[in-house]
């Protein structure tokens, strides 16, 4: 695994951050030493789309980066055959994607597609996955996007969203964003890696209150919600149709 060193380096101006080759290539490093119980989130999400997948209906999972939940998915599944549909905008990360797929079983049941989340046709679905991508689409864009998903899902189809989240009450948000600091300290991150992280993630990833995602889903039609992991900041959540 190689680690990652994007921020690591003083940068006299800090970019956008974006899914390119450099953070592909250390992504995983990345995931795992930002990203509070990422494991145990995509492991049981696959567990859950096993359980909720209807027969011959499809699983889209939407901002799939370069595959981790998806080879999960797959081993999950064994012989049991399902249709997947991977949807990301960043080609470094798709390109990732199809290589580990040429290297497993069964890999032809996920197709994989370079596109924005909200061009994405969605239809004869039972499970939909978001992991840590809802954040970074335009706010104006989230409503339109979880509709269009409720409406492509069967009755008794799930929606599993993984985001990065925000607490209405400042004392408790700011708690919050200091353990998160904290974590990634622990994790052997410099203060100069996480400041120039946090410039670059600045106006990209706009976070949301679990309330706000709630309502969301609610609106949507979606008959239920709930939060089923959270780690201070982080909140993995599930709706159902």
């Amino acid at each position: 695994m190689k680690k990652d060193q994007v921020f690591a380096k003083k940068k006299d101006r800090i970019e956008p951050f974006e899914f390119n080759r450099e953070v592909t290539a250390v992504f995983d490093d990345m995931l795992k030493r930002s990203v509070p119980l990422y494991k145990e989130s995509i492991q049981r999400q696959a567990q859950m789309a096993k359980g909720f997948f209807q027969e011959k209906t499809r699983i889209y999972d939407l901002g799939c980066s370069h595959g981790n939940l998806g080879v999960l998915i797959l081993e999950q599944f064994k012989n049991t055959p399902f249709t997947m549909i991977g949807v990301d905008s960043s080609l470094p990360m798709i390109d990732k994607y199809q290589t580990r797929l040429e290297q497993v079983d069964n890999s032809h049941q996920i197709k994989l597609v370079c596109g924005l989340l909200e061009n994405i046709r969605i239809e004869n679905a039972s499970v939909v996955l978001i992991n840590l991508t809802l954040q970074f689409l335009e706010l104006k864009k989230r409503d339109g996007l979880i509709k269009k998903i409720y409406d492509g899902l069967l009755p008794g189809g799930i929606l599993l969203v993984t985001e990065k989240i925000i607490h209405q009450a400042r004392p408790i948000n700011n708690l919050e964003q200091n353990f998160y600091r904290r974590f990634k300290r622990e994790n052997g991150y410099s203060e100069l890696e996480i400041s120039q992280k946090r410039d670059a993630l600045e106006k990209v990833l706009i976070p949301e209150s679990p309330g706000v995602h709630k309502r969301r889903f609610l609106n949507a039609g979606f008959s239920s919600f709930d939060v089923w992991l959270k780690w201070f900041n982080f909140a993995s959540m599930i709706a159902i149709k």
